[in-house]
């Protein structure tokens, strides 16, 4: 699904995490060979051997089986542009995250990708609407950490180039889904995929220097 940046403590919540990470997997086999649309809950409920409610426990709608770990996603990337060098731009910061995702999934096991996110989200109109509140709300947690960082920057701006980054890392998910549905070479869409993420974020830390000299220079 997601990568999540969670980690257990404690033995229950070790177990809780490996019951959550079966259902997920569950899931991913079931929309892997079906379609999201074509699953619902309680599919998942029988192909991981729990009752429904379990399932609605870990997961309180069908979207969430997707868009696992949502909320640390936004943390992650919120503390990467409010934690990061001073030196850096958002976007310099963020492609850490972005040329580990790709890496991540290039070297996914091709057969669960097909029910995971990139490919799921391109292949289902109904869950591509979650999945752009999802990004809607990242560049709202994006824009909130730039104007913790860089609060000269007037909000709007700050939410425009959040916008932008959005863009490039909704393009490279997109991407590796059509890859993933198509049958492509993973290894090779993936060294295309760096090339033109670290392009187009590399536009996105010229703008984003220039904004901020342009700022500097409107303050005096």
């Amino acid at each position: 699904m997601m990568t999540s940046v969670t980690k257990p403590t404690g033995r229950r919540e070790l177990r809780k995490l490996e019951t959550r990470q079966r259902l997920a997997d569950a899931a991913a086999q079931l929309f892997a060979e079906h379609g999201y649309d074509a699953v619902s809950m309680s599919d998942v409920a029988a192909a991981a051997g729990v009752a429904v409610q379990t399932v609605f426990n870990y997961f309180p709608t069908k979207p969430d089986l997707v868009l696992d770990r949502a909320d640390d996603m936004l943390e992650r990337s919120r503390r990467c542009v409010a934690g990061r060098d001073p030196a850096l731009t958002p976007a310099e910061a963020l492609g850490v995250q972005v040329h580990e995702d790709i890496d991540h999934f290039a070297a996914r096991d091709v057969y669960f990708a097909r029910g995971e996110f990139p490919a799921q989200s391109v292949e289902s109109d109904s869950l591509r609407r979650y999945a752009l509140q999802f990004r809607f709300d990242q560049a709202e947690a994006i824009a909130a950490a730039i104007g913790e960082t860089d609060p000269e920057i007037p909000a709007l701006v700050a939410r425009a180039h959040a916008g932008g980054l959005i863009t490039v890392i909704q393009a490279v998910t997109d991407r590796i889904g059509e890859a993933i549905l198509s049958g492509a070479d993973l290894a090779a869409v993936a060294r295309k995929l760096h090339e033109d993420a670290e392009a187009a974020l590399a536009e996105a830390t010229e703008a984003f220097r220039a904004m901020k000299t342009r700022t500097a220079t409107t303050v005096r």
